[in-house]
């Protein structure tokens, strides 16, 4: 059960970026992310509060093999939170969740980053 748990509160981001407001542009981004990692994504949910308001948010969520990565999105605020969770059963993916969130910080090019990490679990 051993795992690490990565969260990051991001503000400043641009909320014109169209993953801030598209849901496929945010999957696209958070597809790529993910497979540049080399984490593997086997099923994905993303979802826009309100489409008919411009500043509506996205929450999205790709489930991987090795655990899961969420992304929410506020556009009016130009803030996003990201977490990233792996579990290192039969493997250390913590380099791997590191790479995704990297990958991601550099996308969303905050202004402010408050970032987190969780040892989940105990050794057996």
């Amino acid at each position: 059960m051993r795992g690490l748990h990565l969260t990051a509160d991001l503000s400043g981001c641009d909320p014109a970026a169209p993953w801030m407001t598209f849901p496929d542009a945010l999957a696209v981004l958070c597809r790529t992310a993910v497979a540049a990692s080399g984490l593997t994504g086997v099923a994905e949910l993303f979802h826009r509060f309100d489409p008919a308001d411009a500043q509506s948010g996205i929450t999205g969520v790709i489930l991987l093999a090795e655990s899961h990565l969420a992304v929410h999105t506020w556009p009016e605020l130009g803030g996003v939170t990201l977490d990233v969770y792996v579990c290192n059963y039969g493997a250390d993916n913590s380099a791997k969740a590191e790479a995704l969130m990297s990958a991601l910080l550099a996308t969303f090019q905050p202004t402010k980053v408050k970032r987190k990490a969780l040892q989940r679990g105990q050794a057996a």
